[in-house]
């Protein structure tokens, strides 16, 4: 008999394509049940809202019962940038070129290259500009109206995505080496750094390590690259990064903080109160447990 299995790349695909294909019936659904459903579909078991434990667990309890005013602002890539100058410092902040609706309305000889075009409230969308050709391309395309129509805190029910005025910024683009620089992910419970998550790409290739606040490696199973199979030198101005990140984090229960180096500084790229939607590889597995003891969560709404 021929063999008719599927091979796992493919079964792979076909598991995605069911999954969203789940997703976009249970949509109808008010929050809690379809971040219930939507967990159980990833992760195979439905999770505890009620006594959340692990750290994918109080990340949907936050988006359901934690719904203080200033998320809406540290989620904004627009607005944030007032708050990472005021509680760590202007030097931190990537300079903005641009903010608006319209990018046809934008003067662009007035942009310096390369940059950066992306929408205010949304993730996985937005445009590279390396040269004038670029900007054409971008303009004859004029993705900006379908930008702002995205309703992207429907999504994973992240509510504070959806507390704002929409907008398309253009920002400098940070350039290190002639590529994009790596990605410093602290994770920030009641001031303490849990661990660094580093991404980064050599030669095209994405990869991740974890690393401890002192830069000891931590073995991890990555849910979405590789891990790095070199040593990577403990950055020189670590002390810095760790001082910045527990500025901005503040008071926050928990808050991931987004750091780049480039060209001998430091910048914060985002402020992330929901990593991975809190769905499966939000956080390696076996740090998922961890990071939900360390995670002393204030919820502001009663449990229900």
């Amino acid at each position: 008999m021929p063999d008719i299995s599927l091979s796992a790349r493919h079964e792979s695909r076909l598991k995605q394509k069911l999954q969203h294909l789940f997703w976009r019936l249970i949509a109808v659904l008010p929050d809690r049940p379809y971040l219930r459903w939507k967990y159980y579909s990833m992760a195979g078991r439905f999770p505890d809202l009620d006594r959340p434990r692990l750290f994918s667990e109080k990340v949907q309890a936050r988006k359901l019962y934690d719904r203080r005013p200033i998320y809406a602002q540290m989620v904004d890539k627009h607005g944030a940038k007032a708050l990472i100058a005021q509680r760590a410092g202007e030097q931190y902040v990537i300079p903005t070129y641009w903010v608006g609706r319209n990018l046809k309305a934008v003067d662009w000889a007035e942009i310096p290259l390369p940059a950066v075009v992306k929408p205010t409230h949304a993730s996985g969308c937005g445009a590279f500009l390396r040269e004038r050709r670029d900007i054409d391309e971008l303009l004859a395309a004029d993705p900006g109206p379908e930008w702002l129509k995205l309703k992207h805190h429907r999504i994973n029910r992240e509510w504070a995505y959806g507390e704002f005025e929409p907008l398309i910024i253009v920002e400098e683009m940070l350039v290190d080496n002639g590529d994009a620089p790596d990605d410093y992910r602290f994770f920030v419970f009641s001031g303490r750094v849990s661990h660094i998550e580093m991404r980064l790409r050599r030669d095209g290739v994405g990869y991740e390590r974890n690393f401890t606040p002192d830069w000891q490696p931590m073995k991890h199973e990555s849910f979405y690259y590789e891990p790095y199979p070199g040593d990577l030198p403990r950055p020189d101005d670590l002390d810095e990064m760790l001082e910045v990140v527990r500025k901005i984090a503040g008071d926050s229960d928990f808050m991931r903080v987004d750091l780049y180096r480039c060209g001998g500084r430091i910048y914060v790229g985002e402020l992330t109160l929901y990593p991975g939607g809190g769905f499966t590889g939000c956080v390696p597995d076996q740090f998922d447990e961890m990071l939900g003891a360390m995670w002393k969560q204030e919820l502001v709404q009663a449990l229900r």
